[in-house]
Formats: structure tokens, sequence, C-alpha cells
């Protein structure tokens, strides 16, 4: 670490000189006239003449106000946290003695390894919660069990539910910050191969990317994937792969932050806004950037406290796995196929249950039963029917949300999010031979075989409403979505379901669902299958994109 100036600041801090560093008698005691010129490169830590303006010293003090009957002490900034200690305990022995109700405020402690934190801030729409670092398990359970108790009680939630009933997070983070207590001790700097490891491994597993975060993704969300942020982002990272030093090869703590720095990165290159964030793990930039810490940031806040403590056991077992044996894959190049086939409840279920099935293989034993409730969570039930032994199910997929150009706005520029379009499964089972086919829209779905006789699933993507601001502001709206299963022998359709984004009278809700069952009612009322398409119905030869072969894209028929 390069040598900082602690002494100068600590004396600037402290306002003042150690005993005995001035010889008794060398401060004149004549009236200010008599003082000689000061020079300006004066040592910092001289003690200033009588009447003499010290300019290079900052004074501090200790402020004491009274409010609404309450004694709020406003602490003063300290070089070092034995100081801040003395002042608390200070305090505490005063306010034990003379019985005011205290609180304090202003300066939080000095940055110390031995020191806990627990920082508590508010931020839009939600409760920002940085607890304290955990040593082993048994604390992350207590303290994650004990953060959603506490919540409950105050009055706060980690859900909600919008509009039209759909139950999602509150869009606050549930990211993941991994060190040790001093960077030394960090086991990124010890082992740079170790995120080299996890870093390959969400990025040939998109699932671990998808499956636990908000509902804004895509490349300009909080947390892009590395292959979301620059087409040639994939090479330029295998290159600095390259370098990093193997598991029995010494490392510099600088290195992986150089190798790294510079991808790991989100479109305008800001590094704080990417799925890894090394920001704190050892910057350039100052002392409060060279923490050791990584931070994943594509985790959002799940209702439920088992749900979190699923992930955090998730992310440990995947560390102590790479750490006895590090990950070497080659890096997968997915291109447009990471948007089109993992947007699906279905692949990205099938990817994690690889991610399952390796755990288990090394000596893991993980359970696929365990994130149930968050696959549920995260891909909702739109509905089901069942018609002739061909059964159709619908779930809520994945959509990656575009920000759109800069606009004029009150006291500067904006740029909207367009959340217009979303997305849709339809899960087929018992579909043999070639009589039926499905559509939605009267448009031939391009349905994939999964493996299992007679099982297909597509994808249908879709606009929902119609903002001012939005790409392609002429298409209209497509829904309600009809769903049908046609006869191609008898040109009609035998069965059928609607799916609607709101009320299917027209209504327009007033106000939140203001608990979990009026949601539910609201998502049921949603889905329907007394409706179908009437008439004739000549079924289109399937015409499947080549970038998006997995989805049919409503917009692009008229």
């Amino acid at each position: 670490t390069p040598a900082t100036p602690a002494a100068p600041v600590a004396a600037a801090f402290a306002g003042s000189v150690p005993a005995g560093s001035v010889p008794a008698g060398s401060v004149p005691a004549g009236p200010p006239a008599a003082v000689a010129a000061v020079p300006t490169d004066a040592a910092p830590d001289r003690r200033p003449l009588r009447q003499e303006s010290a300019a290079w010293l900052v004074r501090t003090a200790l402020c004491v106000e009274t409010r609404g009957g309450v004694l709020y002490v406003f602490m003063p900034p300290v070089a070092e946290l034995e100081d801040y200690l003395d002042i608390v305990s200070a305090i505490e022995a005063t306010a034990a003695a003379l019985g005011p109700r205290v609180l304090i405020e202003g300066y939080p402690p000095p940055d110390d390894p031995r020191l806990k934190s627990f920082h508590i801030t508010p931020d839009p729409g939600v409760i920002e919660v940085n607890i304290q670092p955990s040593d082993n398990w048994d604390e992350i359970v207590e303290h994650t069990t004990l953060l959603y108790e506490e919540a409950h009680r105050s009055g706060l939630t980690t859900e909600k539910f919008m509009v039209d009933g759909r139950h999602t997070g509150t869009g606050g983070g549930n990211h993941m910050v991994l060190g040790g207590w001093t960077a030394a001790d960090s086991p990124f700097l010890r082992r740079p191969d170790l995120l080299r490891s996890l870093i390959s491994y969400w990025h040939n597993h998109p699932s671990l990317s998808f499956l636990f975060s908000g509902l804004f993704i895509g490349p300009t969300s909080q947390a892009p994937r590395v292959d979301e942020a620059r087409n040639d982002s994939l090479y330029e990272l295998e290159i600095a792969f390259s370098r990093v030093p193997g598991a029995r090869e010494a490392s510099s703590p600088w290195l992986i932050d150089r190798l790294l720095r510079n991808l790991l990165v989100d479109v305008s290159g800001n590094t704080h806004r990417a799925e890894f964030s090394i920001d704190k793990l050892y910057s350039p930039d100052s002392s409060a950037g060279r923490r050791g810490l990584l931070e994943l940031r594509a985790f959002e806040m799940p209702p439920h406290a088992h749900m979190s403590l699923a992930q955090q056991l998730l992310l440990r077992a995947l560390i102590a796995r790479f750490w006895r044996e590090p990950y070497e894959a080659s890096l997968v190049r997915w291109g447009t196929e990471l948007h089109d086939r993992f947007m699906l409840p279905y692949f990205v279920q099938l990817d994690f249950h690889d991610v399952i099935e390796e755990l288990q293989h090394a000596g893991y034993p993980f359970q696929h039963d365990w994130f149930a409730p968050h696959l549920e969570f995260k891909f909702p039930l739109a509905g089901q029917m069942a018609e002739r032994a061909i059964h159709l199910t619908l779930r809520t997929a994945l959509e990656p949300w575009h920000v759109l150009g800069e606009e004029g706005a009150t006291g500067g520029t904006a740029r909207y999010v367009d959340s217009s379009v979303e997305r849709l499964q339809v899960l087929v089972t018992g579909l043999t031979g070639d009589r039926y086919a499905i559509t939605c829209n009267r448009q031939p779905l391009p349905l994939h075989p999964t493996g299992r006789n007679g099982e297909y699933v597509a994808g249908v993507r879709y606009r929902a409403w119609q903002p001012p601001a939005a790409l392609h502001p002429t298409i209209p709206v497509h829904t309600p979505l009809t769903i049908d299963i046609v006869d191609t022998w008898m040109h009609r359709s035998v069965a059928g379901c609607q799916y609607h984004v709101m009320h299917p009278g027209g209504r327009h809700y007033d106000q939140f669902p203001v608990n979990s069952y009026e949601a539910e009612s609201r998502r049921l009322a949603r889905f329907t299958t007394l409706a179908h398409s009437t008439g004739r119905i000549d079924v289109a030869p399937v015409e499947r994109s080549r970038d998006f072969p997995y989805t049919l894209d409503l917009r692009l028929r008229r």
C-alpha cells in the first residue's frame, strides 16, 4: 500500500501538538505586531504562535444541542478508532450520570478492520440496509433472519404487487459482498483465479444471471453481463484471463484490478454498474477502494428469508468448489441466443438444474426443490388449459428493457426506459403428428422440441401497452393474446384461451392490490379459457427468425 500522510492528518484533526514538542518559553508574550512573519511552508505539526492565524490547522469540536427533549451530540471527525471510542464512552458515562436521552449523530467512526458496521440509507421507494459482515454460516442465518423479522415489525416488506396483480420484488438489490476482514485476507487477492472462475461460470450459465435478478435486465440494467456490454468483450476478456496467475502462482494485489477494471463495466463504462463489481477490490483511486471486496449485483431482494439464505448458500458452495478446483472452461459465445432462449423459464430452469447437478457431483448435496420458490416467483403461472389430450401452460417470461435516447425535461434531459414489450412462454405437451398446430393471434408459434415425446416450447413477444416514449411507437398493442389449438385438417380452432394484461372487461384499477389475495384475483381474472378464434383458420408455414428462433415477435406481423 502506498504511504499516506497519516501523522499530519492526525495532528490536523487533533488541532494540537503532542506535549513536549515545543520547548517552554519559546512562545513570545508580546503584542501581535512583534510576531515575525510565518513562512507559508511551515511544518504542518508546528504549534501556532499567540494570536497567530494557523491556516494549516483544522480544529474540531464536539457539538451538543437539545431538540425536542433529546440531547443530540454531533461527533467530530477523528483519525483513530480508539479516540472515537473514548468519546463515545465519555458520552455514555455522562448520560448515565445525568440521565438525559442522548442521540449520537455526525461523523461516523474511521474505517477499521476491527469494526463491524451496519448502515441504513433511504433510497427512492426502498430502505437500503447494509448489514455487517459474517464470519460463518450461523451468523449469516442469524443476520438474514433478524433483518427480515425486524423489517416486518417496522411495517416494511420485501415484496410488492403491481397494478395488474403480478407478484414482484421491491426493486431493491440483494447484493452479495465477499471478501476478508482485511485486503490481505481477501480470497480474490490471494487467489485471483477464483474471480476468473466465478466470472466464467456465471457467463456459461446464464440462469445464474437471470433467475435471481430484478425486472430490469439487459445491457442498460444495474447489473449487465459481460457479453451484454460490448460485442468484443469476450475476446478481450479471454486475453485478460490468460494473464491471471494460476492457483499456485504468486500475484501482486493490484494485478487483478488492472486486468479486469475496464472489462467489468456497463455500456457507458461505469465500473460499478456491472454484474461483478470490483470497485472495492483493489482500486488505485483511494484507500476506500482497496478492501479486497467483490460485489455481485445481479440479485434482487427475495420475499422470504429462506430464499435469500438459499442464494447465499449457493454462492458459498460455488466459491468453495472453485477454491478446490478452478473452473477453466472456455467462454461460450451465446450471441442473440442469450436474449432468446434464456428469456424463457423452461431453459432457465434447465440450465440451473445443470448447476445443481454439478454441485452434487462435486460433493455438495444441493437439491432442486430448494430453488423451486425462486423459479415460481420469477416466472409466475399465467394460466393453463387442456383439450384433446393437448395441454397448454402459459408462464411469464423475461424481457430486457431498453433505455431510450435523451429527451428534454425540466432542468435538463431525461432518458426513459421502454417497458412496453413483454414476453410469454407457451409450453405444449401431448402434441403428436402434424394435425394440430398452436397459434397466437392467428400466427403459428415456432415450437421447439424439448426432448420429451410430444412436448414443445416457444416464446411470444408482444406489445403490452403503448406509451408516448417507446421503441417503434406506431406499433399498436397486441393484447389480448388468443392462443388456439388449430385443427389443420378442419381449418378451425378446437379450443383456445385468452391472456390479458389488464382486466378483460376494461376496468381500470384505482390502486395497487392491498394484499396477496386481491393480487391473485387480478391475475386470475386476466386469463380465460372461454374464448378462442372463430371462423376458418389457414395456418401458414412457421417463419423462424434467424436471430430469435425460439420466439414469435408479434411486432413483425402486420
